[in-house]
């Protein structure tokens, strides 16, 4: 089946209208989403939290030790609300009024969005490590054992695999997703002819999209459906991959010879922040992020740390590429956003079979 848009469209209609309603929970209490007639945690200060789905389970663990620590420190009882959904349809809630304090996104052009829209007036990359709080890679994760002898790229365009990667029209991971696969074929078009030539690019992503099941609205909901038993092959984060391996889901990783590495950034929404009065936690929040109780934590998670104190404690743990490249091997966000994903791009004409 060759996917479309339609479906995609319709479930960001419904994830707007989610985020707008601002379906929280409180992390003292679980994660199941507030209902109507819910009471919710008090406490002195409250942050809301606008993050992509994949960071969820690391958020679990790593908002009650803020909550310890900020109330040590200042006597306040902090409490959180959350909003996850794709990082895409995040950034857009945001910057279409979703009041969120603090939001953590999948990449840097998502969280540029809500600056253009007005919400964030300070240079979030001046933070420590640019703004970044995690890395990761994209990765493919197969059945366990890998049963249909997956080993790099090029075997996702072989006939009869069946490929699952979401919508990048709603989901930052799948960016990356494409981004990579994109990327691995202009590296091996320079390999070949000592040129990067966006053509054959073009024509080995065609190769797998042609492959692909379905385009779900967001990387948690893509591994949703893997698990169901959608597909062969999953394009996905590593850390999304390494996460369900600790929780005991069986899978085996493949690391491509290339691909690419991905930065997740985290930012002080200024504009919500001072309306609610909390400036000065979301900006303690998003500095312990960066330091070394959080880092271990997402390390955990599978997240790969930017801290180089927690890089070097488990740098064992993470494979490293040959040939890794980043966003800057493409010409950086603000030429890929229009050479791949503007209306008349890449991604769009592959999807549509020009």
């Amino acid at each position: 089946m060759k996917p479309t848009l339609t479906k995609g469209w319709r479930m960001l209609g419904i994830a707007l209208a989610a985020a707008a309603l601002l379906a929280t929970t409180a992390c003292s209490g679980g994660n199941e989403p507030a209902t109507e007639g819910d009471v919710q945690p008090k406490g002195d200060v409250t942050l809301v939290i606008g993050a992509y789905s994949v960071a969820k389970d690391a958020f679990a663990e790593l908002l009650p030790k803020f909550q310890a620590k900020w109330q040590a420190e200042t006597g306040q009882k902090l409490v959180f609300q959350e909003s996850y959904e794709a990082s895409g349809t995040q950034a857009r809630a945001i910057a279409g009024g979703f009041e969120a304090d603090v939001t953590v996104l999948a990449m840097e052009s998502d969280v540029d969005k809500i600056q253009k829209a007005g919400f964030i007036t300070h240079d979030w990359r001046q933070a420590t490590n640019g703004g970044m709080i995690t890395n990761s890679i994209v990765v493919m994760g197969t059945r366990d054992g890998n049963p249909k002898g997956i080993r790099d790229w090029e075997d996702l365009t072989k006939d009869g695999i069946k490929v699952l990667y979401p919508n990048p029209k709603t989901s930052g991971g799948a960016q990356w997703d494409i981004n990579a696969m994109y990327g691995a074929g202009l590296m091996k078009s320079e390999e070949e002819t000592g040129t990067m030539d966006p053509a054959y690019a073009k024509a080995f992503l065609e190769k797998i999209h042609a492959n692909v099941e379905s385009l779900d609205k967001s990387g948690r909901a893509s591994m949703a459906a893997f698990e169901y038993g959608v597909g062969d092959v999953i394009v996905t984060y590593e850390n999304e991959l390494l996460a369900r391996l600790k929780q005991g889901v069986k899978y085996s990783i493949v690391v491509p010879e290339s691909t690419i590495l991905i930065e997740n950034p985290a930012a002080v929404v200024d504009v919500n922040a001072v309306k609610h009065g909390v400036r000065e936690a979301a900006q303690a929040f998003v500095d312990y992020m960066h330091g070394e109780e959080a880092q271990r934590i997402f390390a955990d998670y599978g997240f790969r740390p930017v801290n180089e104190t927690v890089a070097k404690e488990v740098e064992g743990k993470f494979a490293t590429p040959p040939k890794l490249f980043d966003i800057d091997y493409l010409g950086g966000w603000p030429e890929v956003r229009e050479k791949l994903y503007s209306p008349k791009g890449i991604w769009y004409q592959v999807l549509a079979g020009l």
